[in-house]
């Protein structure tokens, strides 16, 4: 997967990130490194049923940016 992504991530634009941005202004972009760490620190929060194919996208390529390809999750 390409792995090509904006520098800055608008929480506001994906449903369950803007739930783990809870206590900022989710329309003010954040750099999408501290997006993808906040989707790995608080994954047990996520509703998966709730993910959208463009946000599932964008984990995924986070995940391939600066996880290797990998999301870690705690179960």
């Amino acid at each position: 997967m390409n792995a090509d992504i904006a520098p800055m991530i608008v929480p506001a634009e994906f449903p369950e990130l803007q739930a783990l941005a809870w206590n900022r202004d989710a329309a003010r972009p954040i750099p999408a490194e501290e997006a993808f760490a906040l989707y790995e620190r608080n994954w047990r929060f996520v509703d998966q049923k709730r993910l959208t194919t463009r946000e599932k996208l964008l984990i995924q390529a986070l995940a391939d940016k600066f996880g290797h390809g990998i999301l870690l999750t705690t179960v």
